[in-house]
């Protein structure tokens, strides 16, 4: 793939929902208007807590946690004030209690939350942390992740939680810092 080739980034919410579409160009930064056109697009539906969550497997292990932070920075930019991450993507099954309780404790003291998820096909505890929050966002990573894999995801977390969904190329991805 070409370096100067611009990458579609999209937001797919519910079919009542707006949709961005736009080409990327400052890659991973919050300065990016693909990244702005994001969060205004999440910001439109009140929410405390959000989670970012994969299709399926085939991304790195920091893919929603790199997301996360690009859009908190983004969101902070526009808010003004903080908007907490939380990696909740190793959480094992006898800590789930305590994450959820420390997300619920940020969002009763009127911070935000976004959350970055580990997929749902392998990881049980990754559904449970998405439907607690407020609402969620289907991340995809193109040509790694299938598209049975995104639908169980979907299954698994309740088609009606989501948002939309972010597709990002591979060659694009964010880092978290």
């Amino acid at each position: 793939m070409s370096q100067n080739r611009p990458t579609p980034i999209s937001v797919r919410p519910p079919e009542d929902r707006e949709v961005a579409l736009a080409e990327r160009r400052d890659v991973g930064s919050w300065r990016d208007p693909d990244w702005q056109r994001l969060w205004l697009t999440v910001e439109k539906v009140p929410w405390h807590s959000l989670a970012l969550i994969p299709a399926g497997e085939g991304g790195p292990s920091d893919f929603t946690l790199a997301l996360a932070v690009t859009l908190s920075r983004t969101g902070m930019s526009h808010v003004g004030g903080p908007i907490q991450v939380a990696d909740g993507t190793q959480v094992p099954l006898n800590q789930l209690n305590a994450f959820l309780a420390d997300v619920q404790s940020c969002t009763i003291n009127g911070q935000r939350v976004i959350v970055a998820l580990p997929p749902a096909v392998s990881n049980p505890t990754a559904p449970a942390i998405a439907r607690s929050t407020d609402a969620a966002v289907l991340c995809v990573l193109l040509e790694r992740m299938s598209s049975a894999q995104a639908q169980q995801t979907l299954k698994l977390v309740g088609a009606s939680h989501f948002l939309g969904s972010i597709i990002i190329r591979a060659d694009d991805m964010p880092r978290a810092k």
